[in-house]
């Protein structure tokens, strides 16, 4: 059986395991007002991820529109800071 650091077997357990999306979103809310603004962020309701998708939740209508609007700013944003590829998708509600 081969050895692994504690990073190694912490991130092969998480890429295995269902908590890995809710660390996902903890973390790209960690980031999330410095990404998209006091404003943005002070009305963002919610952040999900399912697969590869960021579902982003508010109820200002016209907050929805710029958002859709920033879809592909709001995946490359995201991915910088996260520094992979992990948002191929934004879904707003």
């Amino acid at each position: 059986m081969g050895e692994y650091s504690m990073r190694d077997a912490i991130q092969q357990f998480l890429n295995k395991s269902r908590l890995q999306n809710d660390i996902q979103v903890l973390q790209i809310e960690e980031v999330w007002e410095k990404l998209m603004g006091k404003t943005v962020a002070k009305y963002t309701e919610e952040l999900k991820i399912y697969g590869n998708k960021l579902v982003i939740k508010t109820s200002v209508a016209p907050l929805k529109q710029e958002l859709l609007y920033q879809r592909e700013t709001i995946i490359q944003r995201v991915n910088e800071a996260m520094g992979r590829r992990l948002i191929h998708e934004v879904e707003v509600k």
